[in-house]
C-alpha cells in the first residue's frame, strides 16, 4: 500500500507542535516544581530526614581559630608609653554543635538548646596550648575602670586586695590557661564573698563559659505555615526583646539564629541574625555574587555601620555610651566590665584607634567577616565570622596597679569561626540544586528545539509532496490504448 507522505508530514507537524507546547509548559512548570521541592525540604520537620538532620546536628566541620595579641612592653605601658603587640596564633579548635531538648509547638515553632564543645587541633595550629603569652589582666585593669567612681579609700582597699592575691596589671599564662581558665586566689575570694560579680564560678578564662555550654533557649519558626518565616527567632530564653540597650530598636531580637535563612533570596535581601555572644541582633548586606565548586552563591558582609557609634550612625545611639566608630560597648551584658567588640585589627574602625597601639595591620581579606550563601535555599556554603575582644584601660587613682597607663582600647584576642560545606553533603547539594535543575532546563529547551525541527522538516516534506501531486501529465506521449490501435491497423 502506498504511503501518503502528505498525511504523514501533517502527523509529524502535529507531533512537533505538541512537543513545542510540552517544552514551553515545562519551562514554566519546571521552576515551580523545583521551588516546591525547596520549600518542602527547607521546612523544619523530622519527616525531612536529610535537611532535619543537617539542622539538628550540623554535619559541616566548624573551627574556631584564636589569635592572641602578645604584649611586648608591659612595663613601658605602665609608664604611659604606647602599647606594642605581636599577633600569636592561630590556635585552632574544632567546634561541635548539637541541638538538644527539641520541642515542637502548635504555633509552628520549635524550641531547642544548642550545646557546643571545643577540641584543640594541634595539626592546624601554629603552636600548642602550652605556649606562653602576655595580655592585660582583665580582673585588675577591668575592675579598676569599673570602680573608678568609688570613694578613694575603697579604691585603696581594692588595690591592697590585688596585692594580697599577687594580681598584677598583666598576665603571663599559657594559651590553655587563658582560654579555659586558671586557678586564682582572687577569683575564689570574689566567688565566695561577692557571688555573681564574675561570669563564671570556677576558673577564670576568656572562653571558660563557652566550652560545654549552650547558647540559651531558642524558639524559632519552622516555616510550616509561611516559608518566609523559617528559622526566624520567635524568642530567646523566653524573651521577645532584650533589656541591655537604651532604645527599643537596639533591644529587638531580629532575624534567625545565624545558621540558616529563608529561601529565595535576592540581592536586596539582608541577613539579619541574633547573636547571644554579642548580646544583640546584627545584619549583613549583599556584596557580590560568586560560585563555589559549581554552586552559585551570594556573599554577605558586615556594613561599616555595624559597629559605628551613635554620632556617625544615629540608629546605633542605643548601643552607647560609645567611643570611636568600629567599637561595640558590651559592658551592659558583661557584668559592666569595660569590654568592647570590634573587627580584628580594628578593620573598618576609626583610624585613630590604630594610632594608640603599635603592631596592628587591618586587611579585608584577613579580618573582614562574610557569609557565602546559596540564595535559592538560604543555606550557608562558606562562613567566616571574625571578631576581636578589646579591653578599655586607663589610669585610676588609688589603684596603683594601673600606674600611668594612657587611656587606650587594648586588643587582647581575635577569633574566627569558620566552616564550609564539602564532601558528600556538597555532592548531594550540587546534584539536587545545580545538576537536576540544569537537566530540567536543558530538557525544556531540547523539547522546544526538537519540536521546531520536527515542524520544519515535516512542513518541507508536506510541501514537496503537495508540489509533486500537483504536476500535470505530459499529453505529447501516446497512451497504451493508442499504441494498440496503431498496431491493429498494420
Amino acid at each position: 500500500m502506498a504511503v501518503n507522505k502528505s498525511k504523514v508530514a501533517v502527523g509529524f507537524i502535529v507531533a512537533g507542535v505538541l512537543t513545542v507546547v510540552f517544552g514551553t509548559v515545562l519551562s514554566f512548570v519546571g521552576p515551580l516544581i523545583i521551588d516546591d521541592q525547596i520549600v518542602k525540604n527547607t521546612v523544619i520537620d523530622p519527616k525531612n530526614e536529610m535537611s532535619y538532620t543537617m539542622w539538628k546536628d550540623i554535619p559541616v566541620p566548624f573551627f574556631m581559630s584564636v589569635y592572641f595579641f602578645n604584649v611586648l612592653n608591659p612595663q613601658e605601658i605602665l609608664k604611659g608609653e604606647k602599647p606594642m603587640v605581636e599577633q600569636r596564633g592561630p590556635y585552632v579548635y574544632r567546634k561541635r554543635c548539637q541541638k538538644d531538648n527539641i520541642t515542637f509547638h502548635p504555633n509552628n515553632t520549635v524550641s531547642y538548646r544548642e550545646y557546643r564543645q571545643y577540641y584543640f587541633e594541634p595539626s592546624m595550629s601554629a603552636g600548642s596550648e602550652s605556649d606562653v603569652v602576655t595580655i592585660p589582666n582583665m580582673l585588675v585593669l577591668g575592675a579598676a575602670v569599673m570602680m573608678e567612681n568609688l570613694p578613694y579609700a575603697v579604691r585603696l582597699m581594692i588595690s591592697a586586695t590585688f596585692k594580697t592575691f599577687k594580681e598584677g596589671p598583666f598576665l603571663t599564662k599559657t594559651v590553655g590557661e587563658l582560654m579555659w581558665g586558671y586557678d586564682s586566689g582572687l577569683v575564689d575570694f570574689l566567688n565566695k564573698y561577692l557571688p555573681g560579680m564574675l561570669p563564671s564560678t570556677g576558673k577564670f578564662g576568656l572562653f571558660a563559659e563557652f566550652n560545654n555550654s549552650n547558647t540559651g533557649l531558642f524558639t524559632i519558626f519552622t516555616g510550616q505555615d509561611d516559608i518566609r518565616k523559617v528559622h526566624r527567632v520567635d524568642s530567646w530564653n523566653g524573651l521577645t526583646e532584650l533589656s541591655y540597650w537604651r532604645t527599643p530598636q537596639c533591644n529587638m531580637i531580629n532575624g534567625t539564629a545565624g545558621q540558616m535563612w529563608p529561601p529565595f533570596m535576592t540581592k536586596e535581601t539582608t541577613l539579619p541574625f541574633y547573636s547571644p555572644d554579642a548580646c544583640r541582633s546584627m545584619e549583613l548586606v549583599y556584596q557580590r555574587p560568586g560560585v563555589m565548586k559549581g554552586i552559585p552563591l551570594y556573599r554577605y558582609v558586615a556594613p561599616k555601620t555595624l559597629f559605628a557609634n551613635g554620632t556617625d550612625y544615629a540608629p546605633n545611639e542605643g548601643f552607647c555610651p560609645c567611643r570611636q566608630s568600629g567599637l561595640l560597648n558590651v559592658s551592659s551584658c558583661r557584668h559592666n566590665s569595660p569590654v568592647f567588640i570590634s573587627h580584628p585589627h580594628f578593620y573598618n574602625a576609626d583610624p585613630v584607634l590604630l594610632d594608640y597601639v603599635q603592631g596592628l595591620s587591618p586587611n579585608e581579606d584577613k579580618h573582614g567577616l562574610f557569609i557565602d550563601i546559596h540564595p535559592q535555599t538560604g543555606v550557608p556554603l562558606n562562613v567566616s565570622i571574625r571578631l576581636q575582644l578589646n579591653l578599655y584601660m586607663k589610669r585610676v587613682s588609688g589603684i596603683t596597679e594601673t600606674g600611668k597607663i594612657s587611656e587606650v582600647v587594648m586588643p587582647m584576642i581575635w577569633f574566627e569561626e569558620s566552616g564550609y560545606i564539602d564532601g558528600p553533603i556538597l555532592t548531594t547539594f550540587h546534584t539536587n540544586l545545580v545538576v537536576l535543575p540544569a537537566v530540567m532546563e536543558y530538557m525544556q529547551y531540547g523539547f522546544i528545539a526538537l519540536g521546531l525541527a520536527t515542524i520544519l522538516i515535516a512542513a518541507l516534506v508536506h510541501h514537496r509532496a503537495k508540489v509533486k501531486r500537483d504536476i500535470p501529465i505530459d499529453t505529447s506521449l501516446s497512451s497504451s490504448s493508442n499504441v494498440s490501435d496503431l498496431v491493429y491497423c498494420f
